[in-house]
């Protein structure tokens, strides 16, 4: 396992991140995961506030606090009764954080993910809210998950003129179906030198093709289209799908860090395999599955090499 920096930060993370989500209410098999996540040299275990009994079964497992990077979220509702017990403002992510902190029996978060934009709270709010609980110690860095590249840009923005602590990480959805995050997510995470934590990335079990939840009647063209190449690729090369499709997710840039769920040991273990994919079994498994990055991206890629756009040196200009 190597390691990668966190956002802007020193902090080393382990380029594969553990969701344990799916690993619900069983203490011993989630013992038996992270033991073996930590035996690999992985040191991020990510898990919400809305994950059930989650966090307090992670409290319950995880023994060497201090080896692990321990990644939590706030926002969505802890009461549904309540209308203050959701949200991204200020007596939601206090409560929340208190709550998440004796769940899992620790002084500190290393990691609090803002868990889903809220537009009903102003973004200055949330920066200057979270700020403080890094400043009181009980917080040591932040990401926000699945908001827009408008909000997370100003939010940092907001952060850098005001002192605040910024978004160190970023995270959201990305697999080889679902490639939205390229139009602006993604430059613009690079661009601000975010990391991006990166969750489905077997699409559900759709890629790997060993997902029992998924309905084989629900699975479009464009689905079976993708599951085909992949399968091809990793009978190529003597690995599985599972392999394959995390391989070319690392592939897409160095700040992608793709979120794992698993509920075996086997799993893991499959998904934690080293494997590189040359530059055309890339193309190959990309021409399979149709995408657009569509406007503006595609309309500025167009009129880059153009005298009429750029001038007589458009094409003679090296690039950052």
């Amino acid at each position: 396992m190597r390691y990668r920096l966190f956002g802007q930060t020193g902090l080393r993370v382990s380029e594969i991140l553990l969701g344990t989500m799916g690993l619900g209410e069983d203490a011993r098999q989630c013992r038996r995961v992270v033991d073996a996540y930590a035996d690999a040299g992985g040191n991020v275990l990510d898990t919400a506030s809305a994950y059930g009994n989650g966090e307090a079964v992670l409290g319950e497992v995880v023994e060497r606090r201090d080896r692990f990077v321990i990644a939590t979220k706030y926002t969505l509702s802890r009461d549904a009764k309540d209308p203050n017990a959701a949200g991204n403002h200020r007596k939601n992510l206090v409560l929340s954080l208190e709550q998440s902190l004796k769940r899992l029996r620790t002084d500190y978060i290393d990691i609090y993910w803002v868990h889903l934009w809220d537009r009903h709270t102003p973004v200055e709010e949330t920066m200057r809210a979270l700020d403080d609980v890094i400043r009181a110690g009980k917080v040591l860095y932040i990401g926000i998950s699945d908001a827009p590249a408008w909000v997370i840009a100003r939010a940092n923005t907001l952060a850098e003129w005001r002192g605040w602590t910024p978004f160190a990480g970023l995270q959201v959805p990305y697999n080889l179906l679902k490639r939205d995050i390229e139009r602006e997510l993604l430059p613009m995470a690079e661009g601000l030198g975010m990391s991006v934590a990166t969750w489905a990335p077997l699409a559900g079990g759709v890629l790997s093709g060993g997902s029992k939840r998924v309905d084989p009647k629900t699975l479009t063209e464009r689905d079976h289209a993708a599951t085909r190449a992949v399968r091809k690729v990793a009978d190529e090369l003597g690995a599985t799908p599972a392999q394959v499709a995390l391989a070319w997710l690392r592939s897409k840039s160095t700040k992608v860090l793709p979120l794992v769920g698993v509920s075996s040991v086997e799993q893991l273990t499959e998904n934690l395999a080293e494997l590189t994919l040359p530059g055309e079994l890339i193309e190959q498994l990309e021409g399979a599955v149709e995408f657009e990055l569509g406007f503006p991206a595609d309309f500025i890629a167009e009129c880059e090499p153009h005298p009429f756009a750029f001038g007589d040196a458009a094409t003679k200009v090296d690039g950052r």
